[in-house]
């Protein structure tokens, strides 16, 4: 007799074989990619993802694009990607690609190489702002607690990954949503802290020297 039929075969209800305890512990575990996993990571890898992003990214549009070459048409991919922590940085990326899910991989690749720092005054932005891309025209206003963002689609996708929590917007111009993106950018670069406006330091060395007066 074999050595083999010797051994005990364990079977399951349903009359197949099942693994010995030995042989399952024996034999390695591998990945969609033929790669050896190790179990003991398996409850580390799972809370490793789950941990929290460090920058939130949203897809504002994609749209197909076409090319007219010696062969006919070739059809492409156009991704607008915005990404930003929720507080002062925010970055706006436009990439093209075969299919969709390579048109915003690089975009947001973009997005977070051209991302910007900007000033706020709590949660809304601090001064009136008018900027000008190409046809877009966007008119941003702080406003007060509680207001909201009052925009349209574009501007508040971006202002969404922002701090700004307070902001009257309205679109003059163009409605192509890449340039109205990049007036909402460069509206955000253009932002100067309240304590660097023209007549804040002069008003503040003002007040210093009366209040040693008063001391006195």
């Amino acid at each position: 007799m074999a050595e083999t039929d010797k051994k005990a075969k364990v079977i399951n209800k349903s009359g197949t074989l099942k693994m010995t305890d030995e042989t399952a512990a024996k034999k390695d575990i591998k990945d969609i990619a033929g790669k050896k996993m190790d179990r003991k990571n398996r409850r580390d890898r799972v809370k490793a993802d789950v941990a929290p992003k460090e920058f939130d990214e949203i897809t504002i549009a994609v749209d197909r694009v076409s090319r007219t070459v010696a062969g006919g048409r070739r059809m492409r991919f156009k991704a607008l990607v915005a990404i930003g922590n929720h507080k002062n940085k925010v970055g706006v990326g436009v990439a093209k690609g075969n299919d969709v899910t390579t048109a915003v991989a690089k975009a947001t690749s973009k997005a977070k190489k051209s991302m910007i720092t900007f000033n706020m005054d709590g949660e809304t932005i601090c001064h009136e702002v008018r900027t000008k891309v190409t046809g877009a025209d966007v008119l941003m206003k702080p406003a007060a607690p509680g207001t909201g963002i009052i925009a349209g689609g574009t501007v508040r996708s971006i202002m969404g990954l922002t701090g700004v929590k307070n902001l009257i917007s309205k679109s003059l111009g163009s409605t192509n949503k890449v340039n109205i993106a990049y007036a909402v950018i460069e509206g955000l670069k253009q932002q100067v802290s309240r304590k660097d406006w023209n007549g804040a330091k002069s008003a503040a060395k003002a007040e210093k020297p009366a209040a040693k007066k008063e001391t006195k």
